[in-house]
């Protein structure tokens, strides 16, 4: 499995897509926090926190990972490599450990350059330090367990169709549905004394909670069961090529 997670890592960073991911995610962020004025510029609003980082990332995050995902099993599939694969040595479970965690460890990779964002702000506010590192924090850990789930759910949606473009539409959908589709729901009112029950089925409801700094166990709980859901349909799909 560690053979296969470091082919995995070497493929994402020897290929442009990786770079180009990581890119686009530091570029995006750069420009709504120290660039574009407005509500999200750090030095516009005047306060020595990374509120845009934790807002803007998300919703980059939801068409970036599928789009490093989207090759895992499709490329596979398409130049039929798969069955190569599946005669390894390993478990089904094992391939799709491997493939989800060098996903992740990309998202990981490019979450440790806005470090350098953190340390502006410490030493550009009024007095330097004046930053809540509480919720700092407590937002990397959300995000890197938001940014995981994406992966699970990118790393199932291409064990299901050969077709990338497919995988990617439907990855970033089910991302942008487990986001915020279900906290839309319960804002329509129309589950009763159910809306919240329903809200808290959506990823942004506990990505919130942990940005403010408290890392409640539900919280992980919740991202480790949504994650480990999809991580199993996917070694599912892959069992169902040898019934």
């Amino acid at each position: 499995m560690l053979a296969l997670l470091k082919k995995e890592i070497r493929s994402f960073l020897s290929s442009l897509i990786g770079y180009v991911v990581i890119a686009v995610f530091l570029l995006l962020v750069s420009l709504f926090m120290w660039i574009f004025p407005g509500q999200w510029n750090t030095l516009d609003v005047g306060l020595s926190n990374l509120d845009t980082l934790f807002f803007i990332a998300p919703w980059v995050f939801m068409f970036l990972i599928p789009a490093i995902t989207m090759r895992s099993f499709s490329e596979e599939k398409r130049t039929g490599t798969i069955e190569l694969l599946l005669t390894r040595p390993l478990s089904d479970m094992q391939i799709v450990l491997a493939k989800y965690l060098g996903g992740v460890m990309l998202v990981l990779i490019s979450l440790l350059p806005t470090l350098v964002y953190f340390l502006t702000v410490h030493f550009i506010g009024n007095p330097a330090g004046n930053v809540d590192s509480g919720g700092t924090w407590g937002s990397y850990i959300g995000l890197l367990l938001l940014g995981s789930a994406y992966v699970s759910i990118g790393i199932f949606t291409s064990a299901i169709t050969p077709n990338q473009i497919v995988s990617f539409l439907v990855s970033a959908l089910i991302c942008f549905f487990m986001f915020i589709g279900f906290e839309s729901l319960g804002s329509f009112d129309l589950f009763g004394p159910l809306d919240d029950a329903v809200i808290a089925l959506g990823m942004n409801d506990h990505y919130k909670s942990l940005s403010r700094g408290l890392v409640d166990s539900r919280d992980v709980v919740y991202f480790g069961i949504l994650t480990a859901l999809f991580l199993f349909a996917s070694r599912t799909v892959l069992q169902s090529r040898r019934w």
